[in-house]
Protein backbone atom coordinates (compact mmCIF):
# COMPACT_ATOMS: atom_id res chain seq x y z
CA UNK A 1 0.00 0.00 0.00
CA UNK A 2 1.37 3.38 -0.95
CA UNK A 3 0.81 5.80 1.93
CA UNK A 4 0.95 8.87 -0.26
CA UNK A 5 -1.79 7.51 -2.51
CA UNK A 6 -4.15 6.07 0.11
CA UNK A 7 -4.04 8.73 2.83
CA UNK A 8 -7.12 10.98 3.09
CA UNK A 9 -6.54 14.38 1.53
CA UNK A 10 -5.58 17.17 3.89
CA UNK A 11 -2.77 18.10 6.27
CA UNK A 12 -1.08 15.91 8.84
CA UNK A 13 0.95 17.08 11.82
CA UNK A 14 3.82 15.09 13.29
CA UNK A 15 5.35 15.57 16.73
CA UNK A 16 8.63 13.81 17.45
CA UNK A 17 9.29 13.85 21.22
CA UNK A 18 12.91 13.02 22.01
CA UNK A 19 15.16 13.23 25.01
CA UNK A 20 16.83 16.44 23.82
CA UNK A 21 14.32 18.12 21.52
CA UNK A 22 10.75 18.15 20.30
CA UNK A 23 10.15 18.66 16.57
CA UNK A 24 6.95 19.64 14.79
CA UNK A 25 6.32 18.92 11.12
CA UNK A 26 3.54 19.04 8.53
CA UNK A 27 2.85 16.76 5.56
CA UNK A 28 0.27 16.52 2.80
CA UNK A 29 -0.25 13.51 0.49
CA UNK A 30 1.66 14.05 -2.75
CA UNK A 31 3.45 16.94 -1.01
CA UNK A 32 6.76 17.42 0.76
CA UNK A 33 7.43 17.08 4.45
CA UNK A 34 7.84 20.49 6.08
CA UNK A 35 9.62 21.07 9.40
CA UNK A 36 7.60 23.68 11.29
CA UNK A 37 9.62 24.16 14.45
CA UNK A 38 11.71 22.53 17.14
CA UNK A 39 12.55 23.34 20.73
CA UNK A 40 14.40 21.74 23.66
CA UNK A 41 12.68 18.92 25.56
CA UNK A 42 11.28 19.81 28.96
CA UNK A 43 8.61 18.58 31.34
CA UNK A 44 5.18 17.65 29.98
CA UNK A 45 3.43 20.88 31.01
CA UNK A 46 6.08 23.14 29.49
CA UNK A 47 6.30 20.99 26.36
CA UNK A 48 2.55 21.06 25.83
CA UNK A 49 2.53 24.84 26.30
CA UNK A 50 5.33 25.13 23.72
CA UNK A 51 3.41 22.98 21.24
CA UNK A 52 0.28 25.07 21.71
CA UNK A 53 2.18 28.34 21.29
CA UNK A 54 3.83 27.16 18.08
CA UNK A 55 0.58 25.88 16.57
CA UNK A 56 -1.43 28.96 17.50
CA UNK A 57 -2.39 30.70 14.29
CA UNK A 58 -0.69 27.97 12.23
CA UNK A 59 -3.14 25.11 12.70
CA UNK A 60 -4.10 23.84 9.23
CA UNK A 61 -7.80 24.17 8.46
CA UNK A 62 -7.71 20.83 6.65
CA UNK A 63 -5.99 18.97 9.52
CA UNK A 64 -6.72 15.24 9.26
CA UNK A 65 -4.72 13.75 12.13
CA UNK A 66 -1.73 14.16 14.42
CA UNK A 67 0.98 11.55 14.93
CA UNK A 68 3.27 11.45 17.96
CA UNK A 69 6.48 9.43 18.02
CA UNK A 70 8.13 8.97 21.40
CA UNK A 71 10.48 6.58 23.14
CA UNK A 72 8.91 3.99 25.43
CA UNK A 73 7.56 2.76 27.62
CA UNK A 74 4.16 3.78 26.27
CA UNK A 75 0.57 2.65 26.33
CA UNK A 76 -0.12 3.34 22.68
CA UNK A 77 -3.72 2.13 22.81
CA UNK A 78 -4.62 4.62 25.53
CA UNK A 79 -2.27 7.31 24.24
CA UNK A 80 -0.18 7.47 27.43
CA UNK A 81 3.53 8.22 27.78
CA UNK A 82 4.73 6.13 30.73
CA UNK A 83 7.93 7.48 32.30
CA UNK A 84 10.53 7.04 29.53
CA UNK A 85 14.04 7.11 31.03
CA UNK A 86 15.09 10.01 28.80
CA UNK A 87 11.99 12.09 29.70
CA UNK A 88 11.95 12.53 33.48
CA UNK A 89 8.60 13.65 34.82
CA UNK A 90 6.57 12.25 31.92
CA UNK A 91 4.50 9.92 34.09
CA UNK A 92 1.27 8.66 32.51
CA UNK A 93 0.91 11.74 30.32
CA UNK A 94 -2.30 11.47 28.21
CA UNK A 95 -0.66 13.05 25.20
CA UNK A 96 -3.23 12.04 22.57
CA UNK A 97 -6.18 13.29 24.62
CA UNK A 98 -4.43 16.60 25.27
CA UNK A 99 -3.61 17.15 21.60
CA UNK A 100 -7.05 16.17 20.40
CA UNK A 101 -8.57 18.61 22.88
CA UNK A 102 -6.20 21.32 21.64
CA UNK A 103 -6.71 20.79 17.91
CA UNK A 104 -9.95 18.87 17.46
CA UNK A 105 -8.12 16.27 15.34
CA UNK A 106 -7.60 12.59 16.17
CA UNK A 107 -4.15 11.98 17.64
CA UNK A 108 -2.15 8.76 17.70
CA UNK A 109 0.91 7.69 19.72
CA UNK A 110 3.50 5.20 18.46
CA UNK A 111 6.80 4.00 19.94
CA UNK A 112 9.58 5.82 18.09
CA UNK A 113 11.29 2.64 16.87
CA UNK A 114 7.99 1.40 15.43
CA UNK A 115 7.25 4.80 13.91
CA UNK A 116 10.71 4.93 12.33
CA UNK A 117 10.28 1.39 10.97
CA UNK A 118 7.11 2.56 9.24
CA UNK A 119 8.99 5.61 7.96
CA UNK A 120 11.84 3.61 6.40
CA UNK A 121 9.30 1.12 5.04
CA UNK A 122 7.22 3.67 3.18
CA UNK A 123 9.56 6.61 2.59
CA UNK A 124 13.08 5.21 2.93
CA UNK A 125 15.27 2.16 2.44
CA UNK A 126 12.50 -0.45 2.63
CA UNK A 127 10.02 0.89 0.09
CA UNK A 128 10.33 -2.28 -2.01
CA UNK A 129 9.75 -4.69 0.93
CA UNK A 130 6.65 -6.16 2.54
CA UNK A 131 8.60 -7.47 5.56
CA UNK A 132 11.19 -5.24 7.19
CA UNK A 133 13.00 -4.87 10.50
CA UNK A 134 14.34 -1.46 11.45
CA UNK A 135 17.13 -1.24 14.03
CA UNK A 136 17.64 2.12 15.70
CA UNK A 137 21.41 1.46 16.10
CA UNK A 138 22.02 4.89 17.60
CA UNK A 139 22.58 5.88 21.22
CA UNK A 140 20.51 2.81 22.15
CA UNK A 141 19.24 -0.25 20.33
CA UNK A 142 15.64 -1.09 19.58
CA UNK A 143 13.68 -2.43 16.65
CA UNK A 144 10.49 -1.83 14.74
CA UNK A 145 9.05 -4.80 12.87
CA UNK A 146 6.84 -4.82 9.79
CA UNK A 147 5.77 -8.30 8.64
CA UNK A 148 3.70 -8.88 5.52
CA UNK A 149 2.69 -5.25 5.44
CA UNK A 150 1.64 -4.98 9.10
CA UNK A 151 3.41 -3.35 12.02
CA UNK A 152 4.04 -5.83 14.85
CA UNK A 153 3.27 -4.12 18.17
CA UNK A 154 2.63 -6.94 20.66
CA UNK A 155 0.28 -7.11 23.63
CA UNK A 156 1.72 -4.00 25.30
CA UNK A 157 2.91 -2.10 22.25
CA UNK A 158 6.52 -2.95 23.13
CA UNK A 159 7.39 -5.57 20.51
CA UNK A 160 10.89 -5.14 19.13
CA UNK A 161 12.88 -4.46 22.32
CA UNK A 162 15.76 -6.54 20.98
CA UNK A 163 18.34 -4.34 22.70
CA UNK A 164 17.50 -6.22 25.90
CA UNK A 165 18.64 -9.56 24.43
CA UNK A 166 21.67 -11.01 26.25
CA UNK A 167 24.32 -12.04 23.73
CA UNK A 168 27.06 -12.98 26.20
CA UNK A 169 27.30 -13.82 29.90
CA UNK A 170 30.04 -11.22 30.29
CA UNK A 171 30.09 -8.02 28.31
CA UNK A 172 29.36 -4.30 28.21
CA UNK A 173 26.15 -3.07 29.81
CA UNK A 174 23.25 -1.72 27.82
CA UNK A 175 19.53 -1.64 28.52
CA UNK A 176 20.34 -2.41 32.19
CA UNK A 177 21.84 -5.79 31.24
CA UNK A 178 25.46 -6.87 30.84
CA UNK A 179 26.32 -8.58 27.58
CA UNK A 180 23.19 -7.24 25.89
CA UNK A 181 22.67 -6.50 22.22
CA UNK A 182 22.50 -2.81 23.11
CA UNK A 183 25.73 -3.10 25.08
CA UNK A 184 27.60 -4.51 22.11
CA UNK A 185 26.03 -2.70 19.18
CA UNK A 186 24.75 0.72 20.22
CA UNK A 187 26.72 3.91 19.77
CA UNK A 188 26.33 4.83 23.41
CA UNK A 189 28.04 1.66 24.65
CA UNK A 190 30.61 1.16 21.87
CA UNK A 191 33.58 2.75 23.72
CA UNK A 192 33.19 0.15 26.49
CA UNK A 193 33.95 -2.71 24.09
CA UNK A 194 37.70 -2.10 24.23
CA UNK A 195 37.98 -3.83 27.60
CA UNK A 196 36.28 -6.96 26.20
CA UNK A 197 38.65 -7.43 23.28
CA UNK A 198 40.87 -10.54 23.24
CA UNK A 199 44.10 -9.98 25.15
CA UNK A 200 46.17 -9.86 21.95
CA UNK A 201 44.03 -7.03 20.57
CA UNK A 202 43.45 -5.07 23.78
CA UNK A 203 45.94 -2.28 24.52
CA UNK A 204 47.60 -2.45 27.91
CA UNK A 205 46.42 1.10 28.58
CA UNK A 206 42.88 0.47 27.33
CA UNK A 207 41.44 2.98 29.82
CA UNK A 208 43.57 5.72 28.28
CA UNK A 209 42.48 4.59 24.81
CA UNK A 210 38.84 4.69 25.87
CA UNK A 211 39.23 8.22 27.22
CA UNK A 212 40.72 9.28 23.89
CA UNK A 213 37.83 7.66 21.98
CA UNK A 214 34.72 8.49 24.04
CA UNK A 215 32.12 8.24 21.25
CA UNK A 216 31.16 5.95 18.40
CA UNK A 217 31.96 8.76 15.97
CA UNK A 218 35.50 9.04 17.38
CA UNK A 219 35.99 5.28 17.11
CA UNK A 220 34.76 5.28 13.52
CA UNK A 221 37.15 8.09 12.59
CA UNK A 222 40.03 6.27 14.29
CA UNK A 223 39.25 3.05 12.44
CA UNK A 224 39.23 4.92 9.12
CA UNK A 225 42.61 6.42 10.07
CA UNK A 226 44.12 2.96 10.63
CA UNK A 227 43.79 2.55 14.42
CA UNK A 228 43.95 -1.22 14.93
CA UNK A 229 42.18 -1.06 18.30
CA UNK A 230 39.26 0.88 16.83
CA UNK A 231 39.02 -1.62 14.02
CA UNK A 232 39.03 -4.50 16.52
CA UNK A 233 36.27 -2.82 18.56
CA UNK A 234 34.09 -2.48 15.47
CA UNK A 235 34.88 -6.03 14.41
CA UNK A 236 33.67 -7.32 17.81
CA UNK A 237 30.54 -5.19 17.53
CA UNK A 238 30.00 -6.55 14.02
CA UNK A 239 30.22 -10.12 15.28
CA UNK A 240 27.55 -9.50 17.90
CA UNK A 241 25.44 -7.62 15.37
CA UNK A 242 25.62 -10.65 13.11
CA UNK A 243 24.59 -12.96 15.97
CA UNK A 244 21.52 -10.84 16.72
CA UNK A 245 20.58 -10.48 13.05
CA UNK A 246 20.84 -14.23 12.58
CA UNK A 247 18.24 -14.68 15.33
CA UNK A 248 15.97 -12.10 13.71
CA UNK A 249 16.36 -13.69 10.28
CA UNK A 250 15.56 -17.18 11.59
CA UNK A 251 12.60 -16.03 13.67
CA UNK A 252 10.97 -13.51 11.32
CA UNK A 253 12.34 -14.16 7.81
CA UNK A 254 12.39 -10.48 6.72
CA UNK A 255 13.17 -9.30 3.22
CA UNK A 256 15.44 -6.61 4.58
CA UNK A 257 16.88 -5.25 7.80
CA UNK A 258 17.46 -1.50 7.89
CA UNK A 259 19.98 -0.25 10.44
CA UNK A 260 20.39 3.30 11.70
CA UNK A 261 23.22 5.75 12.23
CA UNK A 262 25.97 3.59 13.69
CA UNK A 263 25.73 1.04 10.89
CA UNK A 264 25.64 3.77 8.24
CA UNK A 265 28.75 5.47 9.63
CA UNK A 266 30.81 2.34 10.36
CA UNK A 267 29.49 -0.15 7.82
CA UNK A 268 32.93 -0.65 6.29
CA UNK A 269 34.22 -2.14 9.56
CA UNK A 270 31.05 -3.81 10.88
CA UNK A 271 29.87 -5.62 7.78
CA UNK A 272 32.57 -8.27 7.16
CA UNK A 273 32.30 -9.77 10.67
CA UNK A 274 28.52 -9.37 10.65
CA UNK A 275 28.23 -11.26 7.35
CA UNK A 276 30.50 -14.08 8.53
CA UNK A 277 28.35 -14.69 11.59
CA UNK A 278 25.05 -14.44 9.71
CA UNK A 279 26.27 -16.96 7.14
CA UNK A 280 27.45 -19.31 9.88
CA UNK A 281 24.43 -18.99 12.18
CA UNK A 282 21.30 -18.18 10.19
CA UNK A 283 19.31 -20.64 8.13
CA UNK A 284 20.54 -20.50 4.57
CA UNK A 285 17.38 -19.32 2.74
CA UNK A 286 16.92 -16.35 5.05
CA UNK A 287 20.61 -15.47 5.11
CA UNK A 288 20.69 -15.42 1.32
CA UNK A 289 17.52 -13.44 0.69
CA UNK A 290 17.59 -10.88 3.54
CA UNK A 291 19.42 -7.71 2.56
CA UNK A 292 21.03 -5.53 5.22
CA UNK A 293 20.67 -1.84 4.40
CA UNK A 294 21.59 1.52 5.84
CA UNK A 295 18.72 3.79 6.82
CA UNK A 296 18.08 6.51 4.23
CA UNK A 297 16.04 9.14 6.05
CA UNK A 298 18.91 10.41 8.20
CA UNK A 299 18.15 13.22 10.62
CA UNK A 300 14.60 13.58 9.26
CA UNK A 301 13.52 10.08 10.26
CA UNK A 302 11.82 11.34 13.43
CA UNK A 303 9.67 13.72 11.37
CA UNK A 304 8.69 11.00 8.92
CA UNK A 305 8.08 8.60 11.81
CA UNK A 306 5.67 11.00 13.50
CA UNK A 307 3.69 11.40 10.27
CA UNK A 308 3.64 7.62 9.89
CA UNK A 309 2.23 7.37 13.42
CA UNK A 310 -0.78 9.37 12.19
CA UNK A 311 -1.16 7.27 9.05
CA UNK A 312 -0.89 4.08 11.08
CA UNK A 313 -3.50 5.32 13.55
CA UNK A 314 -5.91 6.00 10.70
CA UNK A 315 -5.37 2.48 9.38
CA UNK A 316 -3.91 3.48 6.02
CA UNK A 317 -0.34 2.37 6.82
CA UNK A 318 0.72 -0.87 8.43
Amino acid sequence: MNATASAPAGSYLGIDIGGTKVALCRWRPQGRLQRLDEFPSAGPDETFENIGARLRGRLPRDLVAIGIACGGPLDAKRGLILSPPNLPGWDEVPITRLLTHLTGAPSFLVNDANANALAEWRFGAGRDCDSLIYLTAGTGMGAGIVLNGRLVTGANGNAGEVGHWRLAARGPEGYHKRGSFEGYCSGGALPELVQYLPTAERPADWRVWRQAHPTAKAIGRAADAGDATAQAVLRLSGEKLGAALALLIDALDPECIVAGNLYRRCRRWLEPAMRRVINAEALSPGAQTCSIRSARLGERIGDYGAICAALHGLGVLG
